[in-house]
């Protein structure tokens, strides 16, 4: 019994099936009834009858990009947004509003959030939308563009709640990619089209800066002292293979010697040191030793 009433469930409408559903759409022309129609005939009579003057009442003009949504006794009229440019009205029984189709931006406000790994920051985001069906932004939903900002207001703060703080910080595209796909999806049955979403900004506690900026200096300062390590360290082989260069070859140290001198006295320097071989003074410590041993036999 279970299977057959699970199988006899109708599967949820998809968000492009939501979309097309326009309250009031459906037979507009029929249900009206008769004293509709006959209000719908009094308002063409009077329209004819104070013709020309009418028209300065009735003939309304909406901007290229501007759709004017038209309710005839109170219902949805047929044909959809009216626009851009002249359409008519008729007088008492006709009222239009206008929906503007250009892009419109909004600043998500800074939302307090705890990330995954339990840690508390601020965020804060800009969408980008624009009216994409105005006929469903006016019958579908009271007002589509506050209900757009407190959706984007929710999805940031439930987004973000998911992620750890270092995915926040160095994934902001995906994240924003993210973002605008859900609203975009869950805002089309409004006939709102979410075109970009943006994270603007991540403010974090003064005590968590603070030990990050610690640790990232720790970090650099460990790096630090292990480049200076491996510099020491080639620079020491780089010196024991000039050693035993100059000690196949004596006359590269007499050369090495002229050549520091040379760099010396280019500087203007009016004291010169001549540094003294190490053997040269070693053979006289071994004759004072040898002295003093004859001395104490």
């Amino acid at each position: 019994m279970e299977e057959k009433m699970i199988a006899q469930t109708p599967p949820p409408a998809s968000a492009s099936q939501q979309a097309e559903v326009i309250i009031g759409a459906s037979n507009n022309e029929d249900g009206i009834g008769i004293f509709g129609f006959l209000l719908t005939v009094m308002s063409w009579i009077l329209v004819i009858c104070t013709f020309p003057i009418s028209l300065c009442i009735c003939m309304k003009v909406v901007q290229e990009y501007e759709r004017a949504v038209i309710f005839r006794l109170g219902r949805l009229l047929s044909g959809g947004a009216k626009g851009p440019g002249m359409f008519l009205t008729l007088p008492c029984i006709e009222t239009y509003t206008k929906v503007d189709l250009r892009t419109l931006t909004f600043d998500v406000p800074p939302q307090e959030i705890l990330t995954k790994d339990s840690v508390t920051a601020s965020v804060d985001a800009v969408v980008y939308y624009r009216v994409s069906n105005a006929t469903i932004s006016v019958a579908n939903v009271e007002n589509a563009h506050h209900s757009t900002r407190l959706l984007a207001q929710t999805t940031l703060r439930n987004l973000l709640g998911t992620r750890n703080l270092h995915e926040i910080l160095a994934d902001r595209e995906n994240i924003s990619n993210s973002m605008q796909a859900y609203l975009d999806q869950a805002t089309s049955s409004w006939g709102i089209q979410v075109e970009r979403v943006e994270v603007k900004d991540v403010r974090l506690p003064i005590q968590l800066q603070r030990a990050m900026a610690a640790e990232a200096e720790a970090a650099r300062e460990a790096r630090a002292k292990v480049i200076a390590a491996e510099g020491e360290h080639k620079a020491s082989r780089a010196l024991k293979e000039a050693a035993e260069v100059m000690n196949e070859c004596p006359a590269a140290l007499q050369l090495r010697y002229l050549q520091t001198l040379n760099t010396i006295s280019a500087e203007k320097n009016s004291t010169i040191i001549f540094p003294l071989p190490i053997d040269f003074l070693q053979h006289f410590v071994d004759r004072s030793s040898n002295s003093q041993q004859q001395r104490a036999a």
